[in-house]
């Protein structure tokens, strides 16, 4: 029996990105030794974009379309396309062409050898400025300082797994706050990386402002680490050590305090700074544990075309 390819594509805003992704995709899939589906995600976009995908749904059978009832996010996207794919190998990209279809024979030659977990690791964004460059290399620094899961430095939303791999997705990590491709990458499987170049934007523009890209950030150190949970730990030795300083120097001075007001204000606002701090961290930890309880679906299906085979737990929980 041949095997199958899905393609999972994560749609939002995206109407003058589609044709030229369809155009590009379509003969690279139809090149693969693999029979495959185009099974694009449509998470609650506002302009023509599903016009588009209707159409083309219409046209070619192979080609799947899922409809979110609203924005539910990029992660819930690949999540839902994970849980409707149904081929033998899964690959997750975008719409606007950085993540090159042309990869996608590679893709299939390591699926044939055996891997569970394909990395696309990105060595070059010609999209993104000095800045983004820097933080996005300080973001995988510090989740790797911070957590015992290793994550490779420029990792993407490219990345494909093999149907095993997928079912374990499919089956665990369905936290309602969740780092996708860090959970990729904790699965275990046999695992290998391949290069690749981000193009430009083929159109549009980026739907992450820094304000996403923040959250994201926080939201990613706090599900793969407590270490943060630990700094009132590291912040009270600290304390005592100063403590001790302006004791030892108020024994050695001879002096019923420390001379003036300087040392005593400086020492208070330190401390209610890491006191609020830990206070703050606490209270993120406390917002994720509040959104794993109230348990609500992780996304909610308003439509489907093309598709036969339905998930369990449709709405997404």
């Amino acid at each position: 029996m041949e095997k199958k390819l899905s393609v999972v594509v994560s749609v939002y805003n995206e109407e003058e990105a589609l044709p030229l992704f369809y155009e590009t995709a379509k003969p690279v899939l139809q090149g693969l030794p693999w029979d495959y589906e185009l099974l694009f995600v449509n998470d609650g976009s506002e302009d023509r974009s599903s016009e588009i995908l209707d159409r083309l749904a219409a046209e070619d059978d192979r080609i799947k379309v899922v409809s979110f009832s609203r924005n539910f996010g990029h992660e819930a996207a690949m999540i839902a396309g994970i849980d409707y794919a149904g081929g033998d190998g899964i690959v997750c990209m975008d719409a606007d062409l950085q993540h090159p279809p042309a990869c996608l024979p590679e893709i299939v030659k390591k699926l044939e050898e055996g891997c569970g977990v394909i990395t696309m690791v990105r060595t070059r964004n010609e999209s993104a400025g000095v800045i983004k460059n820097i933080t996005s290399a300080g973001f995988y620094w510090l989740i790797n300082s911070l957590s015992d899961v290793k994550f490779e430095a420029n990792a993407s939303d490219f990345f494909a797994v093999s149907a095993q791999a997928a079912d374990v997705l499919r089956g665990s990590y369905r936290e309602k706050v969740r780092f996708l491709r860090g959970y990729v990458q904790n699965i275990g499987f046999k695992r290998a990386a391949i290069e690749y170049e981000a193009a430009e934007r083929a159109a549009g523009e980026s739907k992450y402002s820094i304000r996403k890209l923040l959250a994201f950030s926080v939201n990613t150190i706090l599900c793969f680490s407590n270490l943060p949970l630990k700094l009132g730990i590291y912040a009270g030795g600290l304390a005592a050590l100063l403590g001790l300083a302006v004791m030892v120097y108020t024994l050695c001075t001879r002096q019923g305090a420390p001379s003036g007001y300087t040392t005593i204000v400086i020492l208070n606002c330190f401390m209610f700074a890491v006191l609020f701090l830990i206070v703050g961290i606490m209270g993120e930890y406390i917002a994720i544990l509040f959104h794993e309880l109230k348990d609500r679906p992780v996304y909610i299906v308003g439509e489907t075309k093309n598709i036969r085979r339905r998930p369990d737990g449709e709405s997404g929980g």
